[in-house]
């Protein structure tokens, strides 16, 4: 049984940690870095490493709305343009 780890203590992720932080397989991390969609470093050319921080803020990037946000989106570009919804 692995050992809970509090990745909130931690600056910097193994690929490993990472990979189980984000709840992904490690082939599809390896899929993200080799793609260079997702923020990491390589100190020896090899390992990879990772920011906890950049890692958290990738997550939260291209947000999508709820349906509510872009039912209220549509109504204010409906009154904007003067009609209705």
């Amino acid at each position: 049984m692995d050992k809970a780890i509090d990745y909130s203590t931690k600056e910097v992720l193994t690929s490993e940690e990472v990979a189980n932080y984000m709840g992904v397989s490690m082939s599809c991390l390896y899929k993200l870095t080799s793609r260079r969609e997702i923020p990491h470093y390589k100190p020896t050319g090899k390992l990879c490493y990772f920011n906890r921080v950049e890692v958290e803020q990738w997550l939260q990037s291209n947000r999508v709305a709820t349906g509510m946000e872009l039912e209220q989106k549509a109504q204010a570009f409906c009154m904007k343009k003067g009609g209705s919804v």
